[in-house]
């Protein structure tokens, strides 16, 4: 009884080691499924992220280049379903001259493929950059090879690369000389116009300041470091003027137009053209000497002009100079421009030409004219314009002549203009005329004295004289 005892003890502690391994077994089982669920899980998670990657992914064989999986990024951008890549070797996506481009032999390391060309379901080819990864999967040798659509940046890059091109070719052929210089002042780059006109190659500028280039005369060269400062600071100078002096010794005259040049909002540099206006500036000298001539011919002839009046009418002899002169003081007082200033003196030296025309005995007579006499007189602004309406001149000489008898209220003569039909330059000869006049003796009174006269002036202002 004893033995049968213990023998079911045993069969007992046999029967519990066998549930406990047959729980185990359990267990262990539960605990695969577990890690397959979550393995799945992760294969889905990963498949979720494949096809969510912009970037376009290939997955393929080395040994055969068969396409052994692809994203939707790489359907979208080949534009073919995934049943015509997959099973399908690398080449077919891309363009012919790319075909030797694709194998990668070397699986140690990591590659990097620039520009590639991809061919798109409607024909069309697509600028990509490709990356490869050299992988293995299941045992198996591949590549993971990515690609992004860089068509935008390629366009973009050849507009650059055309623009620059452009670019070269104005700058090489320009006639202007197109230079630019940095902070040190030191030139950066010259077109090869600076030869034709300065005598100098563009290698002998490059890299030294204009201060060892000697190239202008100190005044010039100090003018040119001030506007250069100007420029770093930000601001544009337009048509500024230089003289430089070529290797020969001569001097040619230049006119720059200079902008900054903008790095990271900073101005590194300034671009300048260079105008050669030597020629321009010659024609202009000639044209200025010619006009002072012309100028100083018009000057004697008006002086023969005065001559001739005064010798007619010796009473009034440089009453006309005087007038012109008291003119000119009230012009220059008023603040006029001195293009109108010497316009005012120069009428106001023949502004009695007329006279001319009138009779010498009526001019020399002493004592009071009769009314006939005087309106003959009279007559003489309405001569000098006669005698001046067809002389070229910058300044209306021959309407102030004409007018400087004529008073603000419409009272005077020879058309009783008033106010703002009056040239303002008229008036103040009107005033400058009558100031003189009683000044002076004449033939038919004693002088009356320059008091006499500001107090005319000072009673009629604003009724005959421009309040001015």
């Amino acid at each position: 009884m004893k033995n049968q005892s213990r023998t079911n003890q045993e069969l007992l502690e046999e029967i519990s080691a066998l549930k406990q391994k047959i729980q185990e077994l359990e267990h262990s089982e539960s605990g695969h499924k577990q890690a397959e669920d979550k393995l799945r899980e992760s294969e889905v998670k990963l498949q979720v992220i494949f096809n969510s990657i912009g970037t376009g992914i290939l997955v393929v064989d080395k040994k055969t280049q068969v396409i052994i999986e692809a994203n939707n990024a790489a359907m979208e951008m080949t534009g073919l379903p995934k049943e015509r890549i997959i099973g399908h070797v690398c080449h077919s996506l891309v363009c012919p001259a790319e075909v030797g481009k694709c194998p990668v032999k070397d699986l140690g390391q990591f590659v990097e493929h620039s520009e590639r060309k991809l061919i798109h379901a409607d024909g069309h080819r697509i600028d990509i950059l490709k990356t490869v990864y050299p992988i293995t999967i299941m045992g198996k040798d591949c590549y993971l090879e990515s690609f992004i659509d860089i068509s935008d940046r390629m366009r973009s890059k050849e507009a650059l690369k055309e623009s620059e091109e452009k670019y070269r070719i104005h700058f090489e052929n320009a006639s202007d000389i197109i230079f630019s210089y940095d902070r040190e002042f030191l030139i950066l780059s010259i077109s090869p116009s600076v030869e034709r006109v300065l005598g100098y190659k563009p290698e002998e500028f490059i890299g030294k300041s204009f201060t060892e280039l000697n190239i202008m005369p100190p005044e010039d060269l100090e003018k040119a470091f001030s506007d250069a400062m100007r420029v770093f600071a930000g601001e544009r100078l337009d048509a500024r003027s230089y003289t430089f002096i070529a290797r020969d010794g001569t001097r040619k005259y230049g006119e720059i137009n200079s902008a900054p040049f903008f790095h990271k909002g900073q101005v590194v540099a300034v671009i300048c053209a260079a105008r050669d206006i030597t020629e321009r500036r010659q024609v202009e000298e000639k044209l200025l000497q010619t006009l002072e001539n012309l100028r100083k011919s018009f000057g004697t002839t008006i002086q023969v002009m005065v001559s001739a009046v005064e010798t007619r009418d010796p009473y009034t002899s440089g009453h006309q100079i005087r007038s012109a002169n008291i003119a000119r003081a009230i012009a220059t007082e008023m603040g006029l421009p001195q293009e109108t200033i010497d316009g005012i003196r120069m009428a106001g030296s023949i502004h009695d030409i007329g006279k001319l025309s009138i009779p010498a005995e009526i001019l020399s007579r002493p004592g009071k004219l009769s009314q006939l006499e005087f309106s003959l007189i009279k007559e003489h602004a309405r001569k000098g314009y006669e005698m001046l309406k067809d002389v070229e001149s910058s300044w209306p000489l021959a309407q102030i002549v004409y007018q400087h008898h004529e008073r603000m209220d419409g009272s005077g003569y020879p058309r009783n203009l008033k106010e703002d039909e009056i040239l303002m330059e008229a008036r103040i000869l009107a005033v400058a005329d009558v100031v003189e006049s009683m000044a002076s003796h004449r033939p038919y009174r004693a002088a009356l004295g320059i008091n006499a006269a500001l107090e005319e002036i000072e009673k009629n202002r604003e009724t005959l004289y421009d309040e001015m």
